[in-house]
C-alpha cells in the first residue's frame, strides 16, 4: 500500500500519515499515526524522488516533465520508498524540443519563476520543484504554509539569508536529534543550486542524483539568490498583482553572469561545479 506524505499536524514534513493496512483504514476507522522520519529515511525519499524524476526526464521516451511535484504528490510504501504520483499534469518532451509554452498549472510555492511568470516550461521546472521539496524534507517546514522573519520570507528565501549569514544548519528540522552535518549541508547546497533564478544555472535531475548520492564537495560560492515567485505580495514590485525576485534574472534566459562577473553561459550539464573530495 502507498499512502501519501502529508504535513503533520505541526505542519512539518517529519511527520507522514500512515495506515497500518487498507483494511484499517477503510474498516474498523483507526486513525492515521504521526510518524518521525530519521534522517537516513529522508535521505532515502530525496534520493529516491530524485532517481525518479532523472528517470522521467532523461529515459521515459519521450520524456515527461511532471509539472506538480510537492510532497503529496510523493507517496511511500511499507517500508518509505517514494513513488512520484499524480500525473494528472504531466507533459510529454519530446527530445528535439528545448521548451514549450504553455498554460501555467501546478502548486503555488512549488513553480519556478520562470514558468509562473512567462509560461516557459522545461525540465528544470521539476528541477526547481524539486529544490523547494528537498528543503521541506530536511525543515521540516511547509514552503507554502512558513513564514520566516519579520519580512515574512518563503523557506527558500529564508534558507538563502541562512546562507549569508553562515548559519545554514539552522533550517534543519528541529525534531532530527542526529544528522550528520556535512551530508545534510550538502543536500540544502543541492535544494540552492536547483532552485536558482535561472533555469540554466539549475542541474538536471540526472546531477542531482549523483550530487545527492556521492560525498562531492559543490562550489556553493558559484550559488546566486534562488528565484521566488509572488502572487498578490504586499512588498514593492513593478509587475502589479505577482512579481519574482528571480523575473530579471529568468529574462536574460542562457545568458548569465560567471563569479569574475563576466558574462558566459554557465551550465551543469558539463558538471564543473562538482568536484570529488
Amino acid at each position: 500500500m502507498c499512502r501519501a506524505m502529508s504535513f503533520g499536524c505541526f505542519g512539518g514534513f517529519s511527520g507522514c500519515k500512515r495506515n497500518s493496512s487498507p483494511a484499517q483504514a477503510e474498516g474498523d476507522g483507526s486513525k492515521s499515526k504521526h510518524v518521525i522520519l530519521n534522517w537516513p529515511q529522508r535521505a532515502a525519499i530525496s534520493l529516491g524522488t530524485a532517481s525518479g524524476l532523472a528517470f522521467l526526464h532523461e529515459e521515459a521516451k519521450p520524456p515527461i516533465v511532471h509539472r506538480d511535484i510537492k510532497a503529496s504528490n510523493v507517496l511511500l510504501d511499507g517500508n518509505f520508498h517514494p513513488k512520484i504520483g499524480d500525473f494528472g499534469l504531466a507533459k510529454l518532451f519530446p527530445d528535439n524540443v528545448t521548451h514549450l509554452s504553455t498554460r501555467v498549472a501546478g502548486t503555488e510555492g512549488y513553480l519556478a519563476p520562470e514558468y509562473a511568470l512567462f509560461g516557459q516550461l522545461t525540465r528544470k521546472v521539476d528541477v526547481y520543484s524539486f529544490g523547494i521539496l528537498l528543503l521541506e524534507i530536511v525543515s521540516g517546514r511547509s514552503s507554502s504554509k512558513s513564514a520566516f522573519g519579520e519580512e515574512l520570507m518563503v523557506l527558500v528565501e529564508w534558507t538563502w539569508k541562512l546562507k549569508q549569514e553562515q548559519r545554514l544548519l539552522d533550517i534543519v528540522d528541529p525534531e532530527l536529534a542526529e544528522y550528520p552535518e556535512d551530508e545534510v549541508l550538502r543536500y540544502i547546497k543541492v535544494a540552492l543550486f536547483c532552485t536558482q533564478a535561472v533555469s540554466n544555472q539549475r542541474p538536471t535531475m540526472k546531477q542531482v542524483v549523483e550530487m545527492l548520492s556521492k560525498k562531492v564537495s559543490l562550489k556553493d560560492e558559484l550559488l546566486m539568490e534562488p528565484g521566488v515567485y509572488r502572487r498578490n505580495i504586499s512588498k514593492p514590485s513593478s509587475g502589479g498583482g505577482a512579481s519574482s525576485s528571480g523575473s530579471s534574472q529568468a529574462k536574460k534566459g542562457k545568458q548569465t553572469l560567471n563569479p569574475q562577473g563576466t558574462s558566459t553561459q554557465t551550465n551543469f550539464h558539463d558538471e564543473s561545479l562538482i568536484l570529488p573530495r
